[in-house]
């Protein structure tokens, strides 16, 4: 929620009634801040069912909806950033601490799969049936870019087979050759994400953190166009 909304007979705001919500509970999430720096933050959660209006000069054309307000705020944050504080609204029913925190966690993964890299609208397909195709293609692609980032995290010494396609480790090796001959001859998951991340645009300094879902989107952009040249070119001249 970006605005403030009228609520109740619309006499008083959202905000108004929230401000009469006490503390129903607390929890702690785990997110990486601007700089990439793993943070935990301790929330205090507040919750009310809350008759929200339409916008003023919409009142005539849409009727009030009983929507699920919750308000989140982040106790005792670090004062080098600024505290966590989410407006959330849902028609999901939300009964309970656990159910709360179920919509926070929802909200909370936005972090990790907002910045895919699709890019959906700026596609411009002019029909719904167009875009809902172009959307499930997205989230399959989006799946296995949030699936191979997150696997590197946890488990970069696992085999790149895993996440990579035997055309896709041949291109990268070729595209992004190691140099280092200490380096040894191991294809992991690591290292195969770093050269793909450096097709799109990560440096891969000592002090940069590892590669996000952006870098991995332009990555596996370039190389999807580099593997296909490769596949058509061997088919009209052979190895």
């Amino acid at each position: 929620m970006c605005v403030d909304r009228l609520a109740g007979d619309g006499g008083h705001t959202i905000a108004d009634e929230m401000a009469e919500v006490r503390v129903q509970g607390l929890h702690r999430i785990e997110f990486r801040d601007a700089h990439g720096e793993r943070c935990e933050a301790q929330l205090e959660i507040r919750y009310r069912r809350i008759r929200v209006l339409p916008p003023i000069g919409k009142q005539k054309n849409y009727p009030a909806s009983d929507l699920t307000v919750l308000h989140v705020q982040e106790r005792g944050a670090p004062p080098h950033r600024q505290p966590l504080e989410w407006n959330l609204i849902t028609n999901l029913a939300v009964r309970s601490k656990a159910d709360a925190i179920e919509k926070i966690n929802w909200y909370a993964m936005r972090w990790k799969i907002l910045k895919s890299g699709c890019r959906a609208e700026d596609s411009r397909l002019r029909t719904a049936d167009r875009l809902t195709n172009l959307i499930a293609i997205y989230c399959i692609v989006s799946w296995r870019i949030f699936w191979m980032t997150m696997l590197n995290r946890a488990d970069p010494d696992s085999s790149a087979e895993h996440a990579f396609t035997g055309w896709e480790i041949e291109a990268l090796d070729r595209l992004q050759p190691d140099r280092e001959v200490w380096v040894p001859q191991q294809k992991t998951l690591s290292r195969y994400l770093t050269k793909l991340a450096k097709l799109g645009g990560y440096l891969a300094r000592k002090t940069d953190p590892p590669p996000g879902n952006m870098a991995v989107w332009r990555g596996l952009t370039r190389l999807n166009d580099i593997v296909l040249g490769i596949r058509i070119a061997r088919e009209l001249v052979g190895n």
